[in-house]
């Protein structure tokens, strides 16, 4: 792909802090700089409706994450926006940050996962949030095949069982040891909650820390031909290791059971299967305030569109080691290249948009 002269060489995350630094800078300048602004934007040429515009996107640690966010920054790029590197801040000071306007955009807004954070952070009268970027996402818990065909275990409330639950003992405390989701994703929140509901506080220990470690550690558990028990979702590079329907199983759900606003939601599949969490929609999301002011990006935030085949894809890449800020890089120089129609008919609607 040819760059845009105003795409920056780098534009991977820069010191933690900096949005801090930023909102300070934003009100030492006052609001003269602010008004400078649409001023700028309005003169801009119609290929370039972004001209002198800043945007700071934020991400997740997720590296796994930083493809779907590229991509956003590269097409933002060539509309004239002067993308700056993103941040790393886990999602519920990253819709906080977005709706205060201390940064511009979240490419990984996941609906419903993040409901809560998009709720605390206002909801539809303080964030923009249109179109569907990335659709269907699954996600739920999964074992090994194998355990689940000797064992006849198709549901997770079958490990109330002790005997059965002991078969995915990884800590040596007489407990399945379920991997599950960090600390700030969201779906935390929903694994507990079920462990409480379906009855398993006594047989099933939630296992919470590095979720990217501990899979590495449940993968060689698994390749040494031990049960293994972890929540997994799409898209993710993980799916091409332990191919659900291949190496592991998805275990249903005695019923649907979702916590706080998500309470009420039918988690069960088109199939009638119920994984206990509904398929997500992945988003772009802005503030308001900043929709309204930059109509161009605001259109193309809503028509983006990413499949998940084409995310788990380079994700796998990813784990296979192609790792680095140049990896990532070029994996995104590739996919625009390969869906340069598509991409070019997003920034036409996006230029129309600001006419």
């Amino acid at each position: 792909m040819r760059h845009h002269a105003s795409t920056p060489a780098n534009i991977f995350h820069t010191t933690p802090g900096a949005i801090t630094r930023r909102r300070a800078l934003g009100q030492a300048l006052g609001a003269g700089a602010a008004l400078a602004l649409p001023v700028i934007a309005r003169a801009a040429d119609a290929q370039q409706p972004g001209r002198g515009v800043k945007v700071l996107p934020l991400k997740s640690s997720l590296v796994d994450e930083s493809f779907q966010t590229l991509l956003v920054m590269r097409a933002l790029a060539e509309l004239g926006y002067d993308v700056q590197p993103y941040e790393e801040v886990e999602y519920p000071l990253a819709h906080l940050a977005v709706a205060r306007g201390d940064a511009t955009l979240i490419a990984n807004h996941w609906n419903p996962h993040h409901s809560e954070f998009y709720k605390a952070a206002g909801g539809d009268a303080a964030l923009y949030r249109r179109g569907v970027y990335s659709a269907g996402a699954a996600q739920g818990y999964m074992i090994d095949r194998r355990s689940a065909e000797q064992y006849g275990i198709t549901h997770i409330d079958q490990l109330q069982d002790p005997k059965l639950a002991q078969l995915f003992d990884m800590r040596g405390k007489g407990r399945a040891s379920l991997v599950g989701p960090n600390a700030g994703w969201g779906g935390e929140a929903v694994v507990y909650h079920q462990i409480k509901t379906f009855g398993l506080q006594d047989t099933v220990e939630y296992v919470q820390g590095n979720y990217p470690a501990l899979i590495s550690e449940t993968i060689a558990r698994h390749q040494a031909g031990k049960p293994v028990l972890y929540y997994a979702w799409t898209p993710y590079w993980l799916s091409n290791v332990l191919r659900p329907g291949r190496d592991a199983v998805w275990l249903q759900v005695p019923r649907s059971a979702m916590p706080g606003v998500q309470a009420g939601i039918d988690t069960a599949l088109p199939n009638g299967r119920n994984y206990g969490f509904p398929l997500n929609n992945q988003h772009i999301v802005t503030s308001q305030a900043w929709a309204r002011e930059h109509p161009a990006a605001a259109r193309l935030f809503a028509v983006m569109q990413v499949s998940v085949d084409d995310i788990s894809a380079q994700n796998k890449l990813v784990h296979d080691g192609q790792r680095k800020p140049r990896d990532i890089q070029q994996h995104a120089d590739r996919w625009i290249a390969a869906h340069r129609q598509d991409f070019d008919a997003w920034l036409a609607q996006a230029r129309a948009a600001a006419a």
